[in-house]
């Protein structure tokens, strides 16, 4: 049975750790804030494990966005330091510039694009401040491929990795979270869907089946083992050519 105060525990010495033995002293935990539950859940975790002030909160809208409320409502509760980037202008100039080139955009670069100009914001961000990324990804999202490839899937340390989204909400409330920074509908911002909307499917379905093996509707078994299958490579290691030099060193 998942024991969620004592995966706090853990995850909140598991990232004091990670910041001991792979940062200098004093090095901050870059969070983007979303107002959703995983960098709800990330960001509390961080500010346990190092302290408020180890803790910079990012805020990235894409021009207006609807709920960003919640997000300025978590860095107050937290007492962490934040600032606020809108990167509307900068994708927009780039989906100009590819226009211009003649290309036509796709939903491809649409939906994956914010992502990634996200991610080079907080790595800017990162090394201004001396920071370390958190990447905010959970398990489910992962397992079907539910995150962009070098924007929210990227980071420098994942606490939320090998948990569900039922775990990750079990953890939030054991950290003493409002409801309304674990349980808000995950919407990706982008297309106006929620996550279960693009998906075809309930968390609640997905998280047990990665955790039990079972899956009642046989349609949707075979939706997750095929989104599954080909978004492995968003998270496993880079595939390398090795070098082979037939035994000589």
């Amino acid at each position: 049975m998942f024991n969620a105060e004592k995966i706090k525990n853990d995850i909140i010495k598991w990232i004091a750790g990670y910041f001991e033995n792979n940062a200098p002293p004093e090095t901050k935990a870059v969070v983007a804030i979303s107002g959703g539950k995983d960098s709800s859940v990330v960001a509390a975790l961080c500010v346990a494990a190092l302290g408020k002030d180890r803790v910079f909160g990012v805020l990235l809208p894409c021009g207006e966005q609807f709920d960003i409320d919640v997000s300025y409502d978590l860095c107050e509760f937290l007492g962490i330091s934040y600032v606020e980037i809108n990167i509307a202008a900068p994708v927009s100039d780039l989906y100009e510039k590819i226009t211009e080139a003649g290309l036509t955009l796709n939903d491809v670069a649409r939906f994956n694009t914010p992502a990634r100009i996200r991610m080079t914001a907080l790595y800017a961000l990162s090394g201004i401040v001396g920071g370390r990324v958190a990447n905010t990804s959970n398990l489910s999202e992962d397992y079907v491929g539910y995150s962009t490839k070098f924007g929210d899937s990227a980071g420098d340390f994942a606490p939320l990795a090998d948990l569900t989204v039922t775990e990750v909400k079990a953890v939030g409330r054991a950290l003493g979270l409002d409801s309304k920074f674990i349980d808000k509908t995950p919407i990706d911002g982008l297309c106006g869907l929620s996550d279960e909307e693009n998906l075809g499917f309930t968390y609640e379905v997905l998280d047990r089946y990665i955790r039990e093996g079972f899956c009642e509707d046989e349609k949707v078994r075979a939706k997750i083992d095929k989104l599954r299958a080909a978004n492995l490579h968003k998270v496993n290691p880079m595939p390398k050519f090795v070098l082979d030099f037939g035994g000589f060193n």
